[in-house]
């Protein structure tokens, strides 16, 4: 089992960069002029400035972690600074480290614009935020690769975590909107269900990439073995991952399908609560399912599929 408290800061560190990249990318994508403005849908400012100061937190507060992991000493007393300067300049994860806090400065600074160039606030802030969420990659299995090999664990690697924070950034997103007060509002109700209709392509790319780069993983981690894996640990959470993810195709499905439509024929008969009621639900469920599936990924990254599976 992975140490508790480097689990948890990844999975903190997941969801703060999933966040800032995922709700900047909607507001470009599914925003238009006037409502990319801070105030007018979201809070862009408030929330995308925290969320890249608390990024830069919990990167600090990583570091230090893995600092300690690596030298064996038992408080964080007891770290001297040249083992810090050593990891910072001296591997691959403390140069992805710096830029990961380089780009999150940036992106908060970024963030400040939202009301005085709304649209360049939220280009910034999304490629930024995208720069730091790559970087989360140099923390997974794909580091223990050497040549060519590395490159294409990193690429898929990247690609999968880009595709989640574009789905739970829009999840996000969805659930702030069912949970405005202005939702009473029959144009509020409208941008809720164009947001909606809109994200279709997008969330049918990213399923997509999710799925193909999902599989590539696999095989880049384990290999085509398969009966061997699922009676280990890391077999068991992955399997838990895949039930997970089936789930939220499910759900997503249902809003696709039956919720949207739902909404849209509420907007003509003026009856809106079941049809918020139901999309508020389906929403929040699968919203908390893309948790459950965050905080696996966390603890499956701390693990070693091989040592794994020698031990059971």
């Amino acid at each position: 089992m992975g140490d508790p408290v480097t689990i948890a800061l990844r999975f903190a560190l997941y969801i703060d960069l999933i966040m800032l990249f995922g709700l900047a990318l909607f507001g470009l994508y599914s925003l238009k002029g006037q409502e990319r403005i801070s105030g007018a849908v979201f809070n862009f400012e408030s929330i995308l400035l925290w969320a890249a100061l608390i990024g830069i937190l919990l990167s600090v507060a990583a570091m230090l972690q893995m600092a300690k992991v690596m030298s064996g000493v038992s408080s964080f007393s007891e770290l001297h600074h040249h083992i810090l300067q050593m990891i910072l300049t001296g591997t691959d994860v403390g140069l992805t480290w710096m830029v990961r806090v380089a780009a999150l400065l940036l992106a908060a600074v970024a963030a400040i614009f939202s009301k005085r160039a709304p649209t360049l606030s939220l280009v910034l802030t999304s490629a930024l935020g995208a720069i730091a969420l790559a970087t989360m990659a140099w923390t997974g299995h794909g580091a223990m690769d050497e040549g060519l090999l590395r490159y294409v664990h990193f690429t898929s690697d990247i690609t999968h975590l880009l595709g989640a924070g574009g789905w739970l950034g829009a999840l996000v997103a969805f659930v702030l909107l069912l949970r405005s007060k202005k939702l009473d509002g029959e144009q509020h109700l409208r941008l809720l269900s164009r947001t909606l209709t809109g994200f279709e392509s997008a969330g049918a790319l990213i399923v997509a990439s999710l799925a193909i780069t999902g599989i590539a993983n696999y095989v880049l981690i384990v290999g085509p073995e398969i009966s061997g894996v699922m009676k280990s640990t890391y077999g068991s959470l992955l399997a838990l991952k895949i039930a997970l993810f089936g789930g939220m195709l499910v759900l997503a499905a249902a809003n696709r399908f039956r919720l949207s439509p739902l909404l849209d024929r509420s907007l003509e008969t003026g009856r809106y609560a079941p049809a918020i009621s139901a999309l508020r639900r389906s929403i929040v469920l699968e919203f908390a399912v893309a948790i459950a599936i965050v905080s696996l990924v966390a603890w499956l990254g701390t693990l070693s599929p091989e040592m794994d599976m020698a031990v059971e």
